[in-house]
């Protein structure tokens, strides 16, 4: 039997950290997420529409990759290169769709060594096309 409730978006993201006050600083002043508010070794940040909610612990599992979605991968991976922000790799064409479309990504890690990436979907310029890139 069908249920008529179906699933939303996400609202919210939760990943252990080792130091709250470590963790919290860089995701505010050098990933750039908004601070929603604190308390007891927690943290909520706004990551577009998305709350992403730390939590101080001693044991950190295995958890999912982060991808934060850009306008512009090139201008976002420098921005925060800016901030202190070390990458794995320089952003870089995952895919291409047959419509022309590329998936881009750019891999770099928190505090406590989990990955996060910055993904954008862009569109090839007809020069590009020509060029064959």
């Amino acid at each position: 039997m069908a249920s008529s409730t179906q699933i939303g978006p996400i609202g919210q993201i939760a990943r252990t950290v080792r130091n709250i006050e470590t963790s919290l600083a860089w995701y505010r002043d050098r990933l750039g997420l908004a601070l929603l508010y604190q308390f007891d070794g927690m943290a909520f940040f706004d990551a577009g529409g998305i709350r992403l909610y730390l939590q101080q612990g001693t044991e950190a599992g295995a958890e999912s990759i982060l991808y934060f979605r850009v306008e512009d991968i090139v201008a976002s991976h420098a921005a925060l290169v800016q901030n202190g922000i070390d990458f794995m790799r320089e952003p870089h064409r995952v895919h291409r769709h047959e419509d022309g479309t590329e998936e881009w990504m750019a891999f770099f890690a928190d505090p406590d060594g989990r990955p996060l990436a910055l993904m954008s979907a862009r569109r090839m310029t007809d020069t590009e096309k020509l060029d064959g890139r």
